[in-house]
Order: structure tokens, then sequence, then C-alpha cells
């Protein structure tokens, strides 16, 4: 695995990168998000935690507009995030996601999948856009894989790829949507050693993920989502040493008895 720099406390600011507030979303009558507020700063990892069908995937997903949110409003930077457009696809450059079922094009080799976004949105040339790739395959372990096509890589060689595809555009916020679910249990470690690392380094990261060990190590702070409401937020020591609501006590028993 790829060495990393040593880890640093988070460089928080007054004013939050990204901020959530008041935000609602209902897929038909079904809400699914009620009345949100998030604030993240530069710096910081949040993990986002609860049961299936809480209401995290649909919120990482808002953030982004991969879901329209029903009211409230979303700001990063101050800005309020588009809803469409080349507006839309800017800020899109400044947040890069991970999705659980890696989204690489099948047709592409490692390489092109990493190159063709900085070279089609951010205009970068061919040439920068691959000694870019390169250096980040080294970063994730992966340094001879440029050749190769997704189906011959393993789960998790994928799911490295796809986050080195992600760091191509330089985002400022890293989204991760449950990144080692797909994955075969001696896979989900080299996945979640890339992703301590890039918290070690800084990268501002909002995770969701069932991982309690990568949530214990690698997270500032702990946010539970239980039937689309945040519950608590707690720094991870807090949160798993004495969770205050009986929900995340009842959620915690369940997931760390096995």
């Amino acid at each position: 695995m790829p060495d990393f720099a040593p880890g640093r406390a988070p460089q928080i600011t007054s004013a939050p990168l990204l901020r959530l507030s008041g935000v609602n979303k209902s897929f038909g009558e079904h809400q699914v998000l009620h009345d949100i507020d998030l604030a993240m700063h530069a710096g910081e990892v949040v993990v986002l935690l609860g049961a299936s069908g809480s209401g995290k995937s649909t919120l990482i997903r808002c953030i982004n507009r991969l879901e329209t949110v029903d009211s409230g409003e979303i700001t990063l930077d101050g800005v309020p995030v588009p809803s469409e457009g080349r507006e839309l696809a800017r800020m899109r450059a400044q947040v890069g996601m991970v999705f659980q079922s890696f989204n690489l094009f099948g047709h592409k080799t490692v390489l092109e999948n990493i190159t063709l976004a900085p070279m089609r949105v951010q205009s970068v040339s061919r040439s920068r856009a691959q000694e870019r790739a390169r250096e980040l395959l080294a970063r994730v372990g992966l340094a001879d894989k440029a050749q190769a096509f997704p189906a011959q890589l393993s789960g998790g060689q994928q799911q490295r790829v796809a986050i080195a595809r992600a760091l191509a555009m330089d985002p400022r916020l890293l989204l991760f949507d449950e990144p080692t679910s797909a994955l075969d249990p001696e896979m989900i470690t080299e996945v979640l050693d890339v992703m301590t690392g890039l918290a070690a380094e800084g990268m501002t990261m909002l995770v969701v993920t069932h991982e309690m060990g990568f949530a214990r190590r690698a997270a500032d702070r702990v946010v539970f989502l239980d039937a689309g409401r945040i519950v608590e937020t707690a720094p991870p020591e807090e949160f798993f040493a004495s969770p205050r609501s009986e929900r995340a006590r009842d959620f915690l028993s369940k997931v760390l008895a096995h």
C-alpha cells in the first residue's frame, strides 16, 4: 500500500465549506430527509452513520444534486449549489464523489478513466492529465495498472481507481457513498487504508459507511441519522463510548455485536 503524509489536525476556519440548512426531501409521499442542518469545515472528516433507510445516501446525493431537494438550502463556500447547467458542472468539479458500485467506464483503461474528466471539464492537456493520473495511481497503490481495464481488476482495485479518478479533479470536498459495501471482506481494508491516508492528509470528506473502525479512527465527527433526521452529532470517541440517544445506543448494540 502507498505511504501517506503523517496525520495532521484539520485546519478549521470560521466559515463552513459546506452547509445544509433546513433540507427536506421526499420520494412521492415518503419523506426521506427532515429539516437537515449540517455544516462542515475545510479539513474535516464527517462520517454519517445510521441504519439502512435512514437517509444517509439520499443526503449525500442531494449535496451534488444527484437528487433535488424539496426545500432548504445547500451552500458550498457560502454559494448556493446550483440545480443545473454549467454552474452545476463547475460545482461538481469541486466536489468529488465515490460510489459503492465504482461507476468506471468498462471500455476505457484505468488511465483513460482518470484523465477523462480533467481533460473535458477542466481543459487540462492530455500530457498533464496523464502525469497527474499516474501520480494518483501510485498514491493509491496501483502504479502498475494504468493500462488495465476495469474488468481485469479486483473490486478493491476498482474502488481505488474510482478514488484516484475523484482526486484527479483536485476537489475541495470528497463524498463517499458506502464505498466498501460492494467489496469482499479482504478488499475492504485496502480501500479504507487509502481513505484513512486521505483523512490524515487533511482532505475534507463526508463519508457514508458501515465501517465502525474507520469512523472511530478517521472521523472528526460522527453524525447519526434515524428516519431522515439527525439524532445526534459527536466526536467518535464520545459517540461510541456514550451515545446520548436510545436509538443510537440500539444501533451500536447491533452493529458492534458482530
